[in-house]
């Protein structure tokens, strides 16, 4: 360990240093579920998180690395509250990053998800459902999509991918922690709660008659994809109220799911603004 600046303030250096492992471990979904916690860096997703009221393990700075006054403030104010700040060098924070750039911020947060009973269902609500997604990045960047819409909630069906895991954290831009993220294990529950909330399903097809803007969309609304390969399960594209393709003009045989999700949630909002002017 070194000593830093008039109070002597700790700063971390070496990559055996017990919190270090810990950061590193936490990179691992089973680790990560094990222990309830999760791993964010950036000065914007870590502030994000700080706002929303999410519970703060340890905040990770950089002091050499951290170079804006306002979110040192914020570090300097979290820890009279009494959140644990851990210092590191510059070296070992760079060497723990997977940013070319590194900010000198990052946070250890208690992770947390919604069950499907907790969410609230408004007359205007958006939901995007994604069954069995595969992709981080791309659950992360849906999680964005959804709120940059102002949707209520991305609900997650039977076996998907980590919502906490590094790629769907950094990919979400702290979105993460203003959106309810829930998890249902199979379809017969979503389609159980759909039912019972009076929400519209619309699924989505290459196949489907219908393109997607010319669909009649009604809320609280819920529009469910399927994985990265092999899309929805026809029983699943059956059980919605609509099925509805995008256009595609090109050569390109598909989307990208969370591109699939952007396209569908703002058409769902462009109808939805329309229709309440």
């Amino acid at each position: 360990m070194a000593r830093n600046g008039p109070e002597m303030t700790e700063i971390i250096s070496s990559a055996s240093n017990q919190l270090v492992k810990r950061v590193r471990a936490l990179g691992d979904r089973r680790r990560r579920q094990r222990e309830g916690a999760f791993v964010v860096e950036g000065i914007q997703p870590v502030w994000r998180a700080v706002a929303a009221g999410w519970p703060i393990e340890t905040l990770l700075v950089a002091p050499d690395l951290l170079r804006e006054s306002a979110a040192s403030a914020m570090v300097a104010e979290q820890e009279a509250r009494g959140v644990r700040v851990a210092r590191l060098s510059k070296e070992l924070f760079q060497r723990l990053s997977d940013r070319d750039s590194p900010p000198g911020l990052a946070a250890i947060v208690r992770g947390r998800t919604s069950e499907l009973k907790t969410l609230e269902v408004t007359p205007g609500a958006v939901f995007a459902v994604l069954h069995e997604v595969g992709n981080p990045g791309n659950l992360g960047t849906i999680i964005r999509t959804v709120d940059a819409v102002g949707g209520a909630g991305v609900i997650l069906v039977g076996d998907c991918t980590d919502p906490f895991a590094p790629a769907a954290v950094k990919a979400s831009m702290g979105s993460l922690f203003a959106v309810d993220v829930a998890h249902v294990r199979t379809a017969d529950g979503f389609f159980d709660w759909v039912r019972e909330h009076g929400v519209q399903v619309v699924t989505t097809s290459g196949r489907a008659d219908d393109e997607h803007w010319s669909t009649e969309y009604r809320t609280p609304i819920a529009i469910l994809l399927g994985s990265e390969g092999d899309g929805l399960p026809e029983d699943l594209i059956d059980r919605g109220d609509h099925c509805v393709r995008i256009p595609m003009v090109g050569t390109a045989e598909s989307l990208n799911l969370a591109v699939a999700a952007g396209v569908l949630l703002y058409e769902a909002r462009r109808h939805l603004v329309g229709s309440a002017e």
